[in-house]
């Protein structure tokens, strides 16, 4: 299973993108109504398994990357788990995203708002 975020129509309002395809490798859908229903309690078990593992296989990817001796088999393997891991934490962030609260018109979004100045720094001798 890999996440193609350019195979997944854009964001339709009041569906959530689901943590896993079907058999033919599509993305799944799921009418976001009933946040509480057991297939939306099921999928939010699922991407809170898979940010799990994605922190689980960065930590051997690292060590992988670390080891000096590590061979290409041991290498290949390292990237192939992270790649997947990597699709998986993008298709929750794409999912949850969606179903963010869209600001009203004249609002701006938290992230566009101006951050107050940072105070200078000034040398001193």
């Amino acid at each position: 299973m890999s996440y193609d975020r350019d195979a997944v129509p854009a964001h339709m309002p009041g569906l959530r993108l689901l943590p896993w395809e079907s058999e033919g490798g599509k993305p799944c859908f799921l009418s976001a109504d009933g946040a509480g229903s057991v297939l939306s309690r099921l999928a939010d078990e699922i991407e809170a398994e898979q940010l799990c593992d994605g922190a689980d296989v960065l930590k051997g990817a690292v060590a992988v990357l670390d080891d000096g001796k590590a061979g290409e088999h041991a290498l290949r393997l390292a990237l192939r788990a992270t790649a997947q891991a990597f699709g998986n934490v993008l298709r929750v962030a794409d999912s949850r995203g969606a179903r963010l609260p869209v600001a009203a018109d004249g609002d701006q979004a938290a992230d566009d708002r101006e951050l107050p100045a940072e105070p200078h720094m000034t040398e001193r001798t």
